[in-house]
């Protein structure tokens, strides 16, 4: 009943003429400046080839200033590049100054006068070499490091025109040997031997020999087994980050200069293996269980690359191998006939490894230049041009038949 009255009462207000129609009002259309700006980059993406001790990156464009009217007259054009870290867990919530925290790293000035460009793109070039300290744009489960070029231009009519672009920067190592680690578990007598990778990628997979030694302990008649059940892998990325504080908020934390820290253990790669291995009780040395297995970092983990930030982020990564083995008693005259004793282990070891970006044939910009003069080698000893006469015996002349038969005469 309530419905269809509901429904009769509208149909009367509406009928009546009481509602009043409500209006939309003509959308604002946003004033339109008299010039933009464009930023095309010409050099390669800015890698840092190394750690901390790399020699940086050179990075080359052209700021595009394209006047949609017929003249736009500048008072001053520059354009400034910021690194940006914003935590995640600042000291106050809403503070936008606990939040981020922005340093300066280079300036450009286009202009030093009042300066009129009419309608059209102008070109502007641009070049600067990226310091090989500076950390990675990372985008972490803690904080953020981004780099901006921002452009600033002011017109003579009191306009502000301006314009962000993210510049990217990413870190390269050289791939390493491989390392070959043992972890030993007392009070047994296992061991575990791995090699593995010491640097990885966010993309692709890498090889990881497994061998665990020592697995069958023999008395005179009777022989202890371990029996491999399942083996666990996983990577993880280990976050830590310091949140300063403002001056206005610096009474939480003890005072100007300190922070919060944080930290963060997330799975960015795991696997659960229960076949894949062989084992040999018979082996040298107490028998050995091998296998060799693939190893990789999920897809949509969206992982981190190692960094060490001064602003304080940090980002680590581990190799994580967990294998469960169950004990086994036999007799030596009967070695096929064992019985599970119910005792079983989890052994767990841990790895370093470094995820990095892919440096693939890309090289470092100061091996890219052509060598100066000073670099030219000394060029080869040249060649004797002096024509002297022949001082020997005089040569004796064939006759004529033989030069005719030559083809030397006609």
């Amino acid at each position: 009943m309530d419905f269809l009255h509901f429904g009769s009462k509208e149909k009367r207000q509406s009928s009546s003429g009481h509602s009043t129609p409500k209006h939309k009002g003509s959308p604002r259309m946003a004033p339109t400046k008299a010039a933009r700006f464009e930023i095309v980059m010409e050099s390669p993406p800015c890698v840092f080839y190394g750690g901390i001790n790399s020699s940086g990156a050179l990075f080359s464009g052209q700021l595009r200033l394209i006047v949609t009217e017929a003249e736009v007259r500048l008072m001053s054009l520059c354009m400034d590049l910021k690194g940006n870290t914003a935590t995640k867990k600042p000291v106050a919530k809403d503070c936008p100054d606990c939040v981020n925290k922005t340093t300066g790293i280079n300036s450009w000035n286009f202009i030093t006068e009042h300066t009129t460009y009419p309608r059209g793109t102008h070109q502007l070039p641009f070049s600067y070499l990226l310091p090989g300290h500076l950390p990675a744009t990372t985008h972490s489960s803690l904080a953020n490091i981004d780099y901006t070029l921002e452009v600033k231009a002011l017109t003579t009519l009191a306009d502000t025109i301006t314009y962000n672009y993210p510049l990217r920067i990413q870190r390269a190592l050289q791939p390493s040997p491989e390392k070959q680690s043992v972890r030993i578990f007392p009070p047994t007598n296992l061991a575990i031997y791995v090699i593995h990778a010491q640097i990885i990628h966010p993309i692709g997979s890498f090889l990881v020999q497994f061998r665990m030694n020592g697995v069958v302990t023999r008395d005179r008649d009777t022989q202890i087994r371990w029996r491999l059940r399942r083996l666990d892998w996983h990577i993880d990325e280990h976050t830590r980050n310091v949140s300063p504080a403002c001056p206005k908020h610096a009474h939480k934390v003890g005072g100007e200069g300190k922070g919060q820290q944080h930290e963060d253990v997330r799975t960015i790669g795991t696997d659960s293996l229960k076949k894949g291995w062989k084992t040999d009780f018979d082996a040298v040395g107490g028998g050995q269980i091998e296998m060799e297995f693939p190893a990789s970092i999920l897809a949509n983990s969206n992982p981190a690359c190692d960094v060490d930030s001064p602003t304080g982020l940090v980002v680590t990564h581990s190799l994580i191998v967990e294998v469960i083995v169950a004990e086994e008693h036999a007799k030596s005259t009967n070695a096929k006939h064992t019985v599970p004793t119910g005792c079983a282990r989890v052994l767990r070891t841990q790895f370093k490894v470094v995820v990095t970006e892919r440096c693939g044939m890309g090289v470092s910009w100061d091996e890219e230049i052509p060598p100066t003069y000073e670099d030219v080698p000394i060029s080869p000893p040249g060649y004797k041009t002096t024509v002297t006469d022949y001082q020997g015996e005089e040569l004796p002349v064939p006759p004529e038949e033989e030069l005719e038969h030559m083809g030397i005469r006609d």
